[in-house]
């Protein structure tokens, strides 16, 4: 490509300042400490929680929290814009965890501004749990790191140039302040990965020049628009088909593979051009498939598939290619079943090593480890390193999207901008998009469409 050149030579510098900027504030974290911070070294003093969104993916982080070893831990409040999503997860949570559940109608918050409330009922050195979507997790975060808390954010963490934005300067606050931050990157503490991707950075097959991850399967379906419905209300119960929301499926659920691949490269990308369409009227208001060629400063390559239909071909799976012979990074949902291959045929005959066992929990792992750096005032902040796999990913999105070359600068510093206000949002702000008259969202037009 032959504009891939030019653009990605500024980029690599912006990003090189970027990212040498972000390690001065994680190395000031490891002197700063953090005032009013209650010390939890005796490890008999409770860790309370707030949940603040109740969906599936906050009530499983719940759970995760709940089952850790070291000292008591226990939830005391919960906040989410619909209270039939809220009584659901307490009922869960309550049939598993009833002795560490202890969430009266007082501690019940509704609304728009219910996480201000719910993180209310937290002192310093507790842990508030962000696992609305990705519209409000700035915002949500920004209060918490305001108040002193200790985070746990699920992904993904922004919409949009501006909103990666304020992550990670909050995230530059958190440090500052020497909070514990962990996120739902689960997958950097599975152990199967980080033997492969240990192997792969010690040169096992040799130059990484090309990557493949891929998360291909069913559809994810948006029914038409009621009439009379309240539009606001529609699209943030249906988050994953509306951009503005959840980022897009590419970006919230694509978003793990993204961040493993830079790891096993341990680099971020550049600059981004992709292919993408919609085949099928149900996907909301994008695509049902994403192609997207990433470039890294060196001119290598991440390949990231994304497609929702029926019918098709479907895996979930990431690989990695180098010089000297292959690797698989994850063959499964199910399971990683890494593996390093001599050559580029993945096949038995070609197998050096495999990781021998199964691979221990790495939603468990992710908040023991949380959970010891609270009690034991460990370092520990992943916000940082999220924000910068959200640039990857926006600039991923937006360069299929907008049918551009899209670099790492553009999206980083873009003014675009999904939602002005989310701060003011309230059920009878008007919706950022509106279905046809048909109750059909409009896909992105590449060409026409502007993202960055």
């Amino acid at each position: 490509m032959s504009g891939s050149t030019t653009n990605t030579g500024a980029a690599a510098k912006s990003r090189r300042h970027f990212l040498k900027s972000s390690g001065h504030f994680v190395a000031a974290s490891a002197l700063t400490g953090l005032i009013g911070r209650r010390s939890y070294a005796a490890g008999n003093s409770t860790i309370k929680l707030a949940l603040v969104g109740c969906g599936g993916r906050g009530t499983g982080a719940v759970v995760d929290a709940l089952s850790a070893k070291g000292g008591p831990v226990k939830l005391c409040a919960m906040a989410d814009l619909f209270e039939k999503r809220l009584q659901s997860s307490l009922d869960n949570l309550t049939k598993g965890f009833k002795d560490k559940i202890d969430v009266p109608p007082e501690r019940r918050f509704i609304g728009f501004d219910a996480y201000k409330k719910a993180m209310a009922c937290l002192s310093p050195g507790d842990v508030v749990l962000l696992t609305t979507h990705a519209a409000f997790r700035p915002m949500h975060f920004e209060h918490a790191v305001k108040k002193g808390l200790n985070v746990f954010a699920e992904k993904s963490f922004a919409t949009d140039g501006p909103a990666v934005r304020r992550w990670l300067k909050t995230a530059e606050e958190s440090q500052r302040k020497g909070l514990k931050v962990g996120v739902g990157f689960m997958w950097r503490h599975s152990d199967a990965r980080k033997q492969v991707i240990r192997r792969i950075h010690d040169g096992q097959i040799g130059d990484v020049h090309t990557m493949r991850i891929y998360r291909v399967h069913g559809p994810v379906v948006c029914p038409p628009l009621p009439a009379g419905a309240n539009e606001l209300k529609f699209q943030l119960q249906h988050p994953n088909s509306f951009t503005w929301v959840s980022s897009g499926f590419f970006i919230d659920w694509h978003c793990h593979n993204i961040d493993v691949a830079c790891w096993a490269k341990d680099a971020w990308p550049v600059s981004a051009q992709g292919f993408g369409g919609r085949c099928f009227e149900k996907a909301g208001s994008q695509f049902d498939h994403y192609t997207v060629e990433y470039t890294f400063a060196d001119g290598t390559k991440l390949f990231a598939f994304s497609r929702h239909m029926t019918g098709c071909w479907e895996t979930y799976s990431d690989y990695a290619h180098g010089s000297k012979g292959s690797a698989v990074i994850m063959a499964s949902l199910r399971a990683p079943m890494c593996k390093i291959y001599k050559s580029h045929n993945m096949v038995p005959g070609e197998l050096v090593w495999q990781y021998p066992d199964r691979d221990p929990s790495p939603y468990r792992a992710e908040w023991q480890l949380l959970l010891d750096a609270i009690r034991q005032d460990k370092p520990h902040n992943e916000a940082t390193r999220a924000g910068q796999a959200e640039v990857a990913a926006l600039m991923g999105r937006a360069a299929t999207h907008t049918g551009q070359l899209v670099t790492w600068d553009q999206t980083l510093n873009s003014k675009f901008q999904f939602i002005e206000d989310i701060d003011g949002m309230t059920f009878d702000t008007p919706a950022p998009i509106h279905a046809g008259p048909d109750g059909i969202y409009p896909p992105p037009q590449p060409g026409i469409t502007k993202e960055v």
